[in-house]
């Protein structure tokens, strides 16, 4: 579905003034206000929370009755017909596991150690987006975004050609950016809409999510603020895959827990912010010359295991 631009003087309750202050921030549609918090809102125009709620739910009744959004409330017959838009990882093995794959509407975590594909899946899914939704891709672009400085334009062309496909028009769907601190991170996240809307972008990566917050936000005091932003990052990403119905994956690091004996130690970093924030969480370990990933949390999704491999092709099945 093709977006078009609706402006912010369309949706009830918008005056001059707010929408000017709006604007002024680079919220100048519904789908931008669609996807905001309250508190975002109301720190922008004043008032009070339950304004900024209410112009925020104004906007979302505009794009419903643009055909959008879904209506608040839908017979669960209708949510069953509805096509679910998925993403190939690039691995039948892996797909099999997420059921299909990497889906739009949702937040998609994988996270584990150095070394286990976390970046590799990034780099790969970026490839296949462009793809036609019949060959495995969502038919749209991507935007990476890189905290870490692990995004390598050389790996995209290589996974490009390994799978025959003309690596300077999958460079072209890849829009990238390097962030280099939780400041420029919340910025980027608030300018995403526009991009989104603007470039025909079905995909947003994260790789990683945690990085930056681990780094500025240090000791226990600083813990509860830390929390806070990224419990606000969460929500607007969620708010974005939903309004734009868009895939969003993020990577996350782990961390040694010094009390656990005789079992995997390692524990997604983020605590419970990104445990509840993302919709579905991966595990991903090394095994010999092959990776294991396993669903830890989703709605659905029983608790399974997949090996793949890391070859010229990005992910792939262990015979390939």
């Amino acid at each position: 579905m093709n977006i078009e631009d609706i402006p912010l003087r369309k949706v009830d309750g918008i005056e001059e003034r707010i929408e000017h202050r709006l604007a002024g921030v680079g919220i100048d549609s519904a789908f931008e206000l669609a996807s905001s918090s309250p508190y975002e809102i109301m720190s922008i125009v004043g008032g009070d929370s339950y304004n900024a709620a209410l112009l925020i739910a104004n906007a979302r009744s505009h794009l419903i009755k643009k055909g959008y959004m879904a209506r608040e409330f839908i017979a669960a017959s209708e949510i069953a017909r509805r096509k679910k838009n998925v993403l190939s990882t690039g691995s039948k093995a892996l797909d099999s596991l997420l059921a299909g794959g990497i889906e739009t509407d949702s937040i998609t975590e994988f996270y584990g150690a150095f070394g286990s594909g976390k970046s590799q899946i990034c780099h790969t899914a970026s490839v296949l987006c462009n793809l036609k939704p019949e060959d495995g891709g969502l038919g749209g672009n991507a935007i990476y975004i890189d905290t870490e400085g692990t995004f390598r334009v050389n790996r995209i062309a290589q996974i490009a050609e390994a799978r025959g496909l003309n690596k300077d028009e999958i460079l072209d769907c890849i829009f990238y950016c390097r962030v280099f601190n939780v400041p420029h991170l919340e910025t980027v996240a608030r300018s995403l809409g526009g991009y989104i809307r603007k470039n025909r972008i079905k995909l947003v990566i994260i790789d990683s999510i945690i990085n930056l917050f681990r780094s500025e936000f240090i000791g226990r005091e600083a813990l509860a603020e830390r929390q806070q932003k990224l419990n606000a990052l969460m929500h607007k990403l969620h708010n974005l895959a939903e309004v734009y119905d868009i895939a969003v994956i993020i990577t996350n690091q782990v961390q040694s827990s010094p009390t656990a004996y005789f079992t995997d130690t390692t524990n997604p970093a983020g605590g419970n912010i990104l445990g509840h924030g993302s919709t579905y969480r991966i595990y991903l370990k090394r095994s010999g010359n092959y990776r294991i990933a396993a669903i830890i949390d989703s709605p659905y999704h029983p608790y399974s295991e997949a090996r793949f491999a890391i070859t010229d092709k990005g992910v792939s099945d262990t015979d390939d």
